[in-house]
């Protein structure tokens, strides 16, 4: 099961999924994005500390999030990932192009 906690400032969404972000568990981070994105919150920041793990699904709807935030004229940043959710980022050479932050505020920063 995932929880979802949703904490918004400005312009700034951060989104706490925990659990397994999975296929069963994906379309929330999604709706979450585009509720964020929706309300004028472009920057997105997605806090993985309290995500165990992340399959395929929540991989996508993590990239489908960052396309959503820089079609409107944002970002999505991701901070705070446990080992598993690393080495799928590595694994799959989107830590590239989603560069992970060490802490929520690093990433708000952008260090």
């Amino acid at each position: 099961m995932i929880e979802l906690d949703t904490s918004q400032a400005h312009d700034v969404a951060v989104l706490r999924p925990q659990g397994r972000l999975t296929m069963v568990h994906a379309g929330d981070l999604r709706a979450a994005v585009d509720q964020a994105v929706g309300d004028g919150r472009t920057h997105v920041v997605i806090d993985l500390g309290d995500c165990e793990f992340m399959d395929s699904s929540g991989l996508g709807a993590v990239v489908g999030g960052l396309k959503q935030a820089r079609q409107a004229g944002g970002d999505l940043r991701i901070a705070a990932l446990q080992p598993q959710v690393m080495t799928v980022l590595q694994l799959t050479n989107l830590d590239r192009v989603l560069r992970p932050y060490g802490s929520v505020p690093e990433a708000l920063r952008g260090d």
